[in-house]
C-alpha cells in the first residue's frame, strides 16, 4: 500500500477494538501506519474509520487461522497482542470451572502463540527490524487469590515472549531481527471489560485511560523498539514508562471469599 507515492508501513493489533489495544491502534494510526485490528467486536467511535478490522474470536481456531493468514499477506512492521480474557470475576480456584480456564488459555496464551507463529517470519523479513509489543499485567509479578487462571496464563505469556526475545538476541549479529517489548499499566485501566465487572455508579476517576499507552506506541513506531528489546515496561497514567525491574508494579490482589466477583 502506498500513500503519496511512498510505501506505508503496516501494523496489526490483536484485541485492538477497545482498551489498551485500541490505545495502541489509534497511536499507530496517528503515526501514519496502516493498522489492521483483529477482535470480536468492531472498533467504534472517533478514529475507528482509520482502522481496518477482521472479526476474530480467539477461541475459534479456524477463524483465528484465517484472520492471521489474511493479516500477513502483506509486509508487517509492528504487531501488538492485547487480547485478554479476565474471566467472569475474581473467584477462588475451587469455584472456577474448566470452561473458564480453557478460555483464559485460548485468549491470553494460545492466541499469543498463534500470533507470534504467524507474524514472526513476516516481521523478520522486513528491511528494518520489526517490533512485537505484548501487553502484560502486574499479575505476572503479583499472583494473588481469586486470579489463578488469569495469573497463570499471563505469566506463561510473559515467559513465552521472554524466551522468543532471547532467541532473537542469540540469532542476531549486530542488531535484533525482531524486537520484542512487553508493557503493562501501573494501575487499573478504564476499559469496557473492566466496566462490565463493576457496579453501576462506580468511580473510575483514579483509573488510567488506554490513551496512556499512546506515547510508548508512538516511540515503538518511530524506532522499532531500538534499545527496548526484551524490556518489561510499566506505563503510568501520564504516559511515562520505566523498566519493571526498577519499580515493581503495585499489586491489585486482595483477599476474597467464595462468591466474590470484581
Amino acid at each position: 500500500m502506498t500513500v503519496n507515492g511512498r510505501n506505508r508501513r503496516r501494523a496489526l493489533v490483536v484485541g485492538g477494538s477497545t482498551g489498551i489495544g485500541r490505545g495502541v491502534a489509534d497511536a499507530w494510526a496517528d503515526a501514519g501506519l496502516d493498522v489492521m485490528v483483529l477482535s470480536r467486536s468492531a472498533p467504534t467511535g472517533a478514529g475507528a474509520d482509520r482502522l481496518r478490522w477482521l472479526a476474530t474470536d480467539l477461541t475459534d481456531p479456524a477463524q483465528v487461522t484465517g484472520s492471521l493468514t489474511a493479516a500477513v499477506e502483506e509486509p508487517l512492521h509492528a504487531v501488538c497482542y492485547s487480547a485478554v480474557h479476565y474471566g467472569g470475576g475474581r473467584a477462588l480456584f475451587k469455584d472456577c470451572d474448566e470452561t473458564e480456564w480453557r478460555r483464559q488459555i485460548d485468549v491470553n496464551l494460545h492466541g499469543l502463540w498463534l500470533t507470534l507463529a504467524r507474524t514472526q517470519p513476516i516481521l523478520r523479513s522486513a528491511e528494518t527490524p520489526g517490533v512485537f509489543l505484548g501487553i502484560s499485567s502486574e499479575v505476572v509479578y503479583n499472583a494473588g487469590p481469586g486470579r489463578s487462571g488469569y495469573a497463570a496464563s499471563k505469566a506463561a505469556a510473559a515467559a513465552l515472549l521472554d524466551s522468543v526475545a532471547q532467541e532473537e538476541t542469540a540469532e542476531a549479529s549486530d542488531t535484533e531481527a525482531l524486537r520484542i517489548v512487553q508493557a503493562l499499566p501501573a494501575g487499573m485501566v478504564d476499559t469496557p471489560g473492566i466496566r462490565r465487572r463493576r457496579p453501576q455508579g462506580f468511580d473510575y476517576s483514579t483509573y488510567m485511560e488506554p490513551a496512556s499507552f499512546a506515547p510508548l506506541a508512538r516511540e515503538l513506531a518511530a524506532t522499532a523498539g531500538a534499545g527496548l528489546h526484551g524490556a518489561h515496561l510499566v506505563v503510568d497514567d501520564t504516559g511515562v514508562w520505566y523498566p519493571a525491574r526498577e519499580k515493581m508494579p503495585r499489586s491489585q490482589s486482595r483477599r476474597i471469599s467464595s462468591g466474590t466477583a470484581s
